[in-house]
């Protein structure tokens, strides 16, 4: 990447930061472009070069925060359905959510207006799909609950725990432990229903 490449994506995060700040502290609605630049000290010239609207900060911070992820998802696709790859995929979805705390608050404290932007549907989409990969197809509905619990319970996790006493890192591992255990106690072999070829005749 060449130096003024360099210079404008480090200008492109920093507005993407401000922003993220600006919307944490005051609400998405109440934030405009010109406050964004005011905080950064640039005109609102500098700041269009970059971003035409707020929603374009957002779907850029999305964008960003989503390569991760599809990644993730991507690698899912192509692994057997086992206890293994459930697990790696929590625990890799949960790295990916803690790498984007910042953006993930802000969607937990402005949930309205992100479900009226472009980004709230491919969110539940990417959402959806995760489910899909830790759940089996013919899972009972328990487990299939189990699963969306777990992949629920890493999203809370973000911000319920802040009220919970105790060292961050220690209640992000207890999160990620009981995301694992939910996901782990899905339809365990045991108590899969047995195959219809399989099946004993009763004696008449």
């Amino acid at each position: 990447m060449g130096t003024g490449q360099a210079r404008r994506g480090n200008t492109r995060r920093r507005i993407q930061d401000a922003a993220l700040e600006l919307f944490s502290a005051h609400g998405y609605e109440k934030t405009s472009l010109r406050e964004i630049a005011e905080r950064l000290d640039v005109t609102k010239a500098a700041l269009y070069y970059h971003f035409k609207t707020k929603e374009d900060i957002v779907i850029g911070l999305f964008e960003d925060a989503a390569q991760p992820i599809d990644e993730l998802l991507a690698w899912g696709r192509e692994q057997p359905r086992t206890t293994e790859t459930r697990t790696e995929l929590v625990r890799r979805y949960a790295e990916a959510l803690r790498n984007a705390e910042s953006l993930f608050r802000f969607v937990h404290e402005n949930q309205a207006t992100v479900r009226d932007l472009s980004i709230g549907e491919i969110f539940k989409r990417r959402v959806r799909e995760l489910f899909d990969l830790l759940k089996d197809p013919d899972a009972e509905l328990v487990d299939q609950m189990r699963c969306l619990t777990a992949v629920h319970a890493l999203h809370a996790g973000q911000f319920t725990v802040q009220h919970v006493e105790g060292d961050p890192e220690e209640k992000r591992e207890a999160i990620l432990r009981v995301a694992t255990e939910l996901v782990t106690a899905a339809n365990p072999p045991h108590r899969r229903p047995a195959r219809p070829d399989s099946a004993q005749t009763e004696s008449p």
